[in-house]
Order: C-alpha cells, then sequence, then structure tokens
C-alpha cells in the first residue's frame, strides 16, 4: 500500500475560507510572524485587559476568531459543522489553565463534563480533553514531584483532584468518549502522569478510554512511553498515546539553569524529531494494545505516520490512529489528510475572552519561537491567494 499524501495542495488546505477569510489571515500570520511586534502586541493587550479598556471586540474578531470556537459551548456549533463538511472531527477544548482555587477548578470540571455531554451526541465530537492546570495546583504538584511532606491539608487537596480527574474519566467510559489528558511542565508532570495512568488502569481494561500525553522534546519519552506499554499488558490495560513535540522549551531550560538541574529538553531539534518518529513506530507496531493520537504540526512526522500505516496495512480510517492539529494553525496538513481518507481532529479551543487570553499568548509564542511555523502559514496563505488570483 501507498501513503500517496501530499501537504502542497493548497486549493484543498484552504477550501473552507473565503478569499477574505484568507486575507484576514495573511495579516494576522504576518502580526505574528513578526517577534518584537507579536512581542510589543500581547503586552498592549494585557494591560488593557488589565485596565478594563474596550478591546474585546478586536480581541474577539482577530486572534479569537483565528484560533478558537466561540466563547461557549453552543457558539462552537458553527465550527464543528464547517469542520464537519471536509471530514474533520472536533475536540472541544476548555482553554482555562493555571486557575488558581477549588472554585475555580470545580467550575473547569463542570465545564469539561458539559464538553463530554455534547460529545456523546455528535459523531463529530469523539474526543473530550482537558489541562490539568485547570484542576490542580501546579504548587501542589510539584511538591508532590519533589517528594517534600505533605500536609493534611496537602493529602485532602490531592484527593480532591483524583475525584475531579476521576469524574470526567468516568463520564467518558459511560457514554464512550476517549479522553486526552494534556501535558504540562516537566517539574510536575508525574503527578500527572500517575493520576493519569491510575485511570488508564481503571477504564481502559475493555477499550482505550484514557490517553496521556507524552512530550518528546524531553529527554527519555520514548522509554517511558515503552514502559507504559509493558506495564499496560502485564496489568491487563489498553494505552492511550498522544504524542506531541511539547510547547515549554525556552522556560524549561531556563528554569533548569536556574535551579541548578539537568536540562530535561532533548539537545537539539534533530534528536527530538528522532524521538517523535520512533515513537510513532513503535505505537504502530504495538497498536493491538494501544490507540494513537499523533498531534503534530510537522509536515514530515505527519507523513511518516501515513506511510508506516501503509507499510502495517492498516486502514486510513482506523480508528485506533488519529492526526491531531490546533484549530486555525495547519490547515495544508489537516485538510490534506482528511481528504485522503485518514481520521484528523482539530483542537477547538473556548471559552470567555479573558479565560482564553494566557492560550491565546501561549499560541502567539509558539508561532513566534517555533522555527519557520508562522513563517510557513504565511508562505502557503499567499501561494493560496496568487493561486485564486490567476484561477
Amino acid at each position: 500500500m501507498k501513503s500517496n499524501i501530499f501537504f502542497s495542495d493548497t486549493s484543498i488546505a484552504f477550501s473552507y475560507k473565503s478569499d477574505k477569510e484568507l486575507k484576514k489571515c495573511y495579516l494576522l500570520f504576518s502580526s505574528i510572524n513578526n517577534p518584537v511586534f507579536s512581542k510589543l502586541g500581547a503586552n498592549i493587550v494585557k494591560l488593557a485587559l488589565k485596565l478594563k479598556l474596550p478591546i474585546k471586540g478586536i480581541i474577539r474578531n482577530t486572534v479569537f476568531q483565528q484560533f478558537c470556537g466561540g466563547e461557549s459551548i453552543d457558539q462552537c456549533d458553527s465550527t464543528i459543522e464547517k469542520l464537519s463538511r471536509y471530514n474533520i472531527k472536533t475536540i472541544l477544548d476548555f482553554a482555562a489553565e493555571g486557575e488558581s482555587g477549588e472554585t475555580d477548578y470545580d467550575y473547569a470540571r463542570d465545564e469539561i463534563l458539559k464538553t463530554v455531554d455534547k460529545a456523546s451526541t455528535s459523531s463529530n465530537i469523539p474526543f473530550s480533553v482537558f489541562k490539568p492546570t485547570g484542576l490542580a495546583s501546579k504548587k501542589l504538584m510539584e511538591k508532590m514531584q519533589l517528594g517534600e511532606p505533605l500536609s493534611e491539608a496537602d493529602k485532602k487537596e490531592i484527593e480532591e483532584i483524583r475525584q475531579r480527574f476521576d469524574a470526567i474519566a468516568k463520564a467518558c467510559h459511560k457514554k464512550n468518549i476517549r479522553l486526552y489528558i494534556d501535558s504540562e511542565d516537566s517539574f510536575y508532570q508525574d503527578p500527572i502522569d500517575q493520576f493519569t495512568y491510575e485511570l488508564m488502569e481503571r477504564y481502559n481494561r475493555d477499550k482505550v478510554i484514557v490517553f496521556n500525553t507524552y512530550q518528546m522534546y524531553r529527554k527519555g519519552m520514548l522509554e517511558n512511553l515503552i514502559k507504559a506499554n509493558e506495564s499496560g499488558k502485564k496489568d491487563g490495560y489498553h494505552i492511550g498515546a498522544k504524542l506531541v513535540r511539547g510547547a515549554y522549551m525556552e522556560k524549561e531550560r531556563e528554569r533548569a539553569l536556574e535551579k541548578g538541574y539537568e536540562d530535561p529538553i532533548m539537545p537539539d531539534k534533530e534528536s527530538t524529531d528522532r524521538q517523535y518518529d520512533d515513537a510513532l513506530r513503535y505505537c504502530v507496531e504495538n497498536i493491538d494494545n494501544m490507540e494513537l493520537c499523533s498531534g503534530s504540526h510537522n509536515e514530515q512526522s505527519n507523513y511518516l505516520l501515513t506511510k508506516l500505516m501503509a507499510e502495517h496495512n492498516l486502514e486510513r480510517n482506523d480508528e485506533r490512529i488519529y492526526f491531531a492539529q490546533l484549530f486555525g494553525m495547519s490547515d495544508h496538513i489537516s485538510f490534506n489528510l482528511a481528504n485522503a481518507g485518514f481520521n484528523v481532529v482539530k483542537y477547538v479551543p473556548y471559552g470567555p475572552i479573558e479565560t482564553v487570553m494566557p492560550y491565546l499568548f501561549r499560541r502567539a509564542e509558539e508561532n513566534t519561537s517555533i522555527a519557520g511555523q508562522s513563517s510557513r502559514e504565511l508562505e502557503l496563505i499567499k501561494k493560496e491567494l496568487k493561486r485564486r488570483r490567476s484561477a
């Protein structure tokens, strides 16, 4: 079997955008592509929001519209429907992160449970997702990872974290919706892994419900994935593996230098790419005990996975394998994969503008810091605009 997938067809990549929408995308990515302008813009927006200046309309019609589905679940309906017309499914991602306090955490849990309910009524929403820092204290998880003494209040809070995680996983299991648990910074990721594997052991016995996220720019992640799969086989449950490269490289390296511990990040992009692609190979070779989501904006890794599936005689729409990209980014990958019959899902963040802003700031930073990301987006948009003018 041959893969026969090409990511250069912009007529497919941007088929869902009008000329006006495409020109708007071009202006937005031109701004993001300039690191100085991008950083200045982010600082101005932060200050304006702090001063309660009336800029929400500008945000809503620019960066929010590009990267988010709406301010509520129901406002995402048009995005879900539009993507489904092109064979792309949706993950509703309540974009709360770094909240603090039990009230915020419980609110986020309840909102995520609503996404599970929504998913259970739509064939276009096969997954739910949550970011652990929307449900749990970073400081407490860091304390757990360091092995520091825990107070009775700490122990009570840890049990409440477990209950929040479990409430979501239990709802997903009951309604047959798969659950992605996102990754966080390495210095408090271990407790998240622990909670996640507990949920896998509980809910992944007959089918894969819970997925852990493996950041392949971290050292030793392939070994962690292999160890997890071996443990699952030994104890009678299946592994859900979502592979990503990672999003916190600069922060991780700066912290390691400041605190005097070994840098947890792979030495260079090439070693990260190797580890990611080796993990893809491992997952496909072990697909009978696993499900895989490749969360990548890297053309070569996406192409490799299509090739591996062909080599192992796996159908393009094999439900055990999904390709995932963020809404508003890498449409040339998502739409061409979907057009070729592969399972594709877009992360569609939503939430009130104030809640979503940390996510949007991170998107802008990542587009600027990931080598060539926004430049590549610009190049493809330019190519499509030129094609339409000459058509």
